[in-house]
């Protein structure tokens, strides 16, 4: 007996050695960036051949003489959480420059006009959008061609020419700066072999295009180049275009595809550009192209990081791109609590943890002096965001908004990574809708019958708290800032509903939607938010691009502006350009029981009377487009813009003006039937600049 009690106790101390080795070396450079040396390597990665599939067997034996003590074990990745401290120790990285939040939208204005521009996320970092101006030409996107549009004398705008993407590619995309107009387009690549699986493939190449758009009657594409991956999401700041694509890694012959195209010449990236970390493992590729918009000459750089995204934040100075995923996990014994002499060797720490939930990876890349981007570092963090409003930054501070299982947190982290507080979870049960940063504080909604407007002080970064909630029907999707003591929500209205059985004991509570909303919040007591204008338009069937895309916002305090594009399927729902249309709306309507309908919705919006309505904007022709498939129509409403004291809506159709203050249309342009020059890619280069040349020719 004796003789089995030493041999056990000498496997035991045997068993302890090897988890201590074990657990230095998994811990070591555990985040650092692996270089791709060879196809070959990047082939094993592929098949899955990485050293976290050695982690993992290795904890399968060091921890399975012990497994007799437990029930129900399951083999997590102890890097994530027992061997890398606590789980409330989510850190994100962070060097980046405070964001001022502001209810103005921001972009490049190339002369003295006041004029919208994209409503985006951080001051100085432009975000792509689907139609552009700088005053005095719109460029917009009307189906496979994008247009530009001469609105100087506003009563005749007038097309002045259409840039046709010859090679098949839909534009999604566009970047307006200076002189340069950026196409960013999808394509499919029907040569491309999918990938295994092949129901998490996708052929879409990712597109650029740039354009020297000095003469806008004959654009001249001076760059091009193709990204074998789907398009994900793009910024501009100062010079500088970033175009970010994500997809998967694609096998073909037995060999991985790491190629992409500039100026029609197809070329392979750089090994030392393609990155890894040690501990993931996956088929996914995120690709990061790099262009000085400045330099005519100058080539794309490509960087491929072996990682998926599923959101994307960007400020001046960083990239953070964020992988989410939803996992069912168990926790394996911690190595260290095998030293504790807890119970038996620590054994009965064992806490069997069958929570699921999504975890985020959190991705930090630097962005240089010199516009190049650098890999910082990762972390993981218990939850999920919501979009890009989910992050802020603030004296190079980090804050994060958060949602799972428990409810919804805000959490900050330093510029080392390193966490300086996180609030207590709020609204248990109920998920977050939508989060805004402004200054010291954040405002997010939750929803779940009925919607909780939170305000949360974030002055003490130590400890996060809420000052004070608002609980109307309803919940927001978006919340835009109105100035500093007042914010906008916009997203549905809701009645709830009271539920009881036969005895009239109450066993429910549900609520569902009546209509959209947009609402006006005071918050300048945080301890009492309160609502102070709202109004809904439509029924439940009422739907709107602003809903999920917030660039679909037309605001303007000092205009008192705020307009949006509707869609609706409702009978009570009148769209109105003119009194004459308004007649036709109403005769309509008398007719009908219901109709698929669109309008630009335009209200003047003050802290004294709240929300009015103007009046609304159709681009629809007449009663009988009402019954068109709403989904196969060619009339959809895009956006609008001001220029001046002028409104134009811009559908892929046609583009009108109206007068601001008087909502009467005065100008109009058909962008189909425009007998306007087009302009389409060339085959040839030119050899003594390798700009790209444009060729004419007439629809």
């Amino acid at each position: 007996m004796k003789k089995k009690i030493k041999i056990f106790a000498v496997l035991l101390v045997i068993i302890i050695a090897i988890s201590i080795v074990f657990a230095v070396t998994i811990n070591k450079n555990d985040e650092e960036l692996k270089t791709i040396k060879s196809k070959k390597e990047l082939l094993k990665l592929y098949e899955g051949e990485t050293s976290s599939d050695i982690k993992e067997m290795l904890i399968k034996v060091v921890t399975a003489p012990f497994s007799f003590f437990y029930y129900d074990i399951g083999y997590a990745t102890m890097g994530d959480f027992a061997l890398n401290g606590a789980k409330e120790d989510i850190i994100i990285s962070d060097n980046l420059k405070p964001t001022t939040a502001s209810s103005e939208t921001s972009g490049t204005k190339s002369n003295t006009k006041d004029f919208s521009t994209t409503n985006i996320q951080v001051e100085n970092v432009d975000e792509a959008d689907i139609i552009k101006t700088d005053g005095d030409y719109i460029y917009s996107i009307s189906e496979s061609n994008v247009i530009i549009t001469d609105v100087r004398n506003q009563k005749e705008p007038k097309i002045v020419s259409k840039l046709s993407l010859e090679d098949d590619s839909i534009p999604e995309d566009l970047i307006l700066y200076k002189n340069k107009l950026v196409v960013i387009s999808a394509k499919e690549n029907t040569n491309r072999k999918l990938s295994y699986p092949y129901y998490y493939s996708n052929n879409m190449d990712t597109v650029v295009k740039v354009y020297d758009i000095t003469s806008k009657e004959n654009p001249v594409l001076t760059k091009s180049y193709t990204m074998y991956e789907p398009y994900y999401t793009s910024r501009c700041i100062n010079n500088v275009l970033y175009v970010i694509s994500s997809g998967n890694l694609r096998k073909e012959n037995d060999d991985i595809v790491i190629a992409y195209s500039e100026d029609n010449s197809e070329k392979e990236l750089e090994f030392e550009n393609i990155k890894y970390l040690k501990d993931l493992k996956t088929r996914a590729q995120t690709l990061i192209s790099v262009v000085d918009l400045d330099n005519e000459r100058a080539d794309v750089d490509i960087s491929s990081y072996l990682m998926d995204i599923s959101n994307a934040y960007v400020s001046e100075n960083a990239i953070y791109l964020l992988d989410e995923k939803y996992s069912y996990t168990h926790d394996t014994p911690a190595i260290g609590s095998l030293f504790g002499l807890k119970g038996i060797f620590g054994i009965f720490d064992y806490r069997n943890n069958s929570e699921s939930g999504y975890k985020t990876e959190i991705y930090k890349f630097d962005i240089l002096k010199d516009g190049n981007v650098k890999y910082n570092t990762k972390t993981k963090i218990e939850g999920k965001t919501i979009n890009q409003y989910s992050l802020d930054e603030k004296d190079n501070h980090l804050r994060v908004a958060l949602y799972d299982n428990n409810g919804s947190r805000i959490a900050i982290f330093d510029e080392k990574l390193k966490t300086i507080g996180v609030s207590d979870y709020v609204a248990k049960g109920e998920k977050m809708y939508s989060s805004r940063f402004m200054d010291n504080k954040v405002y997010f909604v939750t929803y779940k019958t009925i919607d909780p407007l939170f305000v949360m002080d974030l002055s003490d970064e130590t400890n996060p708290k809420v000052l004070g909630k608002l609980k109307i029907p309803g919940y927001s999707t978006y919340l835009h800032p109105y100035d500093e003591n007042h914010i906008i929500g916009i997203g549905m209205e809701t009645k709830e509903t009271v539920n009881r059985n036969s005895y009239g004991k109450v066993i429910s509570t549900t609520a569902r939607v009546v209509g959209m909303k947009m609402a006006l919040f005071d918050v300048s007591n945080v301890n009492a938010p309160t609502q102070i204008s709202s109004v809904v338009i439509g029924d439940s069937r009422t739907t709107s691009a602003i809903l999920t895309n917030p660039k679909a916002l037309l605001f303007s305090k000092e205009k008192s502006l705020i307009a949006i594009p509707v869609n609706n399927y409702s009978s009570d729902f009148e769209v109105v350009s003119s009194s004459q249309y308004s007649d036709l709306v109403d005769s309509y309507v008398k007719k009908s029981t219901g109709y698929i309908s669109e309008g630009y919705f335009v209200y003047n919006i003050n802290l004294q009377d709240g929300f009015k309505l103007k009046g609304t904007i159709t681009h629809e022709k007449d009663t009988a487009s009402r019954y068109y498939n709403y989904y196969n129509r060619s009339t959809k409403l895009l956006r609008g813009l001001y220029i001046d004291n002028n409104l134009y809506t811009v559908s892929e159709t046609a583009i009108k003006v109206n007068d601001l203050d008087t909502m009467e249309q005065v100008g109009e342009t058909k962008i189909k039937d425009n007998n306007v020059k087009t302009y389409t890619k060339s085959t040839q280069s030119q050899s003594t600049d390798n700009n790209i040349v444009a060729t004419e020719n007439e629809i």
